[in-house]
């Protein structure tokens, strides 16, 4: 048996993985100023590899590079979030048609409920991270019934900042985490009863929860 040996990735990739996963996941919030020294010092690393990272995320839209001063985190903006949401509820209630056309499952109910028990737990575990990473996954697997490879390439193409979105304006808050929880419920009941216009009814009013700041 043959045992496949992966290569170490580079210290400029490590330094990309590490900064990126933390502005998805919220550690860093958007208007933040990185520099190059704070981010060596906490990975061990030269300069060099990091200011490679920083040039990559530049180029992503993550971070905005000014010379002598430091690397900006991006803030969302409400016209990215009502992008996004635009966008999302148009596949997804795409999605809920086709469900409701054949049926939802037993097995996409129940998968979706346990979805839900894992952003619970999550939440009880102060992971805001973890939270906001299986609210995608829910929304996704809906989508997954869509049949569609290209709406569903395009949506995965959304998941990053549906990410950050979800970890920036829900975190672990008591009331916005039982919001949140209490509409992706309603979604499995409009999918159970094969009901397309309540699902899509539904979605708008739960995608409020990361378009209304308070």
């Amino acid at each position: 048996m043959s045992i496949i040996r992966t290569a170490p990735i580079s210290a400029s990739e490590e330094a990309y993985r590490c900064v990126k996963e933390r502005i998805l996941s919220g550690d860093i919030p958007g208007g933040e100023l990185l520099s190059e020294g704070e981010i060596s010092a906490r990975m061990g690393c030269s300069r060099t590899p990091v200011r490679e990272a920083f040039l990559r995320l530049e180029t992503e839209g993550w971070l905005r590079l000014y010379p002598k001063r430091g690397a900006l985190v991006v803030p969302i903006t409400p016209e990215e979030r009502r992008h996004v949401v635009d966008a999302r509820r148009v596949v997804e209630s795409a999605a809920a048609a086709r469900i409701a056309e054949r049926g939802a499952s037993q097995a996409l109910l129940s998968d979706l409920s346990a979805l839900i028990d894992v952003q619970l737990g999550r939440a009880a575990q102060g992971d805001a991270a973890g939270f906001a990473a299986a609210d995608v996954d829910f929304h996704r697997a809906i989508v997954a019934k869509l049949g569609n490879p290209l709406l569903e390439n395009f949506y995965d193409s959304l998941r990053e900042r549906q990410r950050r979105m979800a970890a920036a304006a829900i975190g672990v808050d008591p009331v916005r985490v039982a919001r949140s929880v209490a509409g992706h419920r309603a979604l499995v009941d409009a999918l159970a009863a094969g009901d397309a216009p309540r699902f899509s009814v539904e979605l708008v009013e739960h995608m409020k929860v990361v378009t209304e700041r308070d």
